[in-house]
C-alpha cells in the first residue's frame, strides 16, 4: 500500500510540475521586429488551458488601449478592450504539447488552431489556417 501511496504521489508531483512549467506570464515577442507585443496570462480551468492579455507593448502611433474592432461581429469579443481578453480557448494538454483549441489575433479578428509546447525556457506558439502556420516564441516572466 505504501508502494502504491508512493508511485500515486509521484506521479501527482511530476504531473503539476509539468503544468506549471507552461501556467503563468509570458511576452509575446514580434517575430518579424523582435520587439515585445503583450504579456499572457496562461491559466487551467476545469483541465483546459486559457491564456488572456494582460499588457499590451504599443508602438508609436498605436492605440494603447485597443478593442478588437477586426473581430468578427458574432465572436463575442467583438469591439471589446483587448487587454483582459481571453485570446487562448480550450487547449488540451497531450503529453508534451497543448493543442485542440483556438487562438485569437486581436490585430487582424482571425481565430486560428492552436498548438503550444515548451521548446528550453520558451513557449513556442502555434496558430494553424488550413495546412499554413504561423509559429511564435513568447518568453517566460519571473
Amino acid at each position: 500500500m505504501r508502494i502504491l501511496f508512493t508511485l500515486f504521489f509521484g506521479l501527482l508531483v511530476l504531473s503539476s510540475h509539468a503544468q506549471s512549467g507552461i501556467l503563468g506570464q509570458w511576452k509575446s515577442m514580434d517575430e518579424n521586429t523582435g520587439k515585445p507585443r503583450s504579456i499572457i496570462e496562461l491559466t487551467e480551468r476545469n483541465g483546459k488551458l486559457y491564456g488572456k492579455v494582460i499588457r499590451i507593448f504599443s508602438q508609436p502611433g498605436e492605440d494603447p488601449d485597443p478593442t478588437c474592432d477586426k473581430c468578427a461581429k458574432d465572436d463575442p469579443r467583438y469591439d471589446k478592450k483587448v487587454i483582459g481578453m481571453e485570446i487562448i480557448t480550450a487547449l488540451v494538454r497531450n503529453e508534451d504539447t497543448y493543442n485542440g483549441g483556438d487562438i485569437l489575433d486581436p490585430e487582424t479578428g482571425k481565430v486560428y488552431r492552436c498548438k503550444i509546447w515548451r521548446e528550453g525556457e520558451n513557449l513556442r506558439v502555434r496558430g494553424y489556417y488550413g495546412p499554413f502556420y504561423r509559429t511564435q516564441t513568447w518568453i517566460k516572466l519571473p
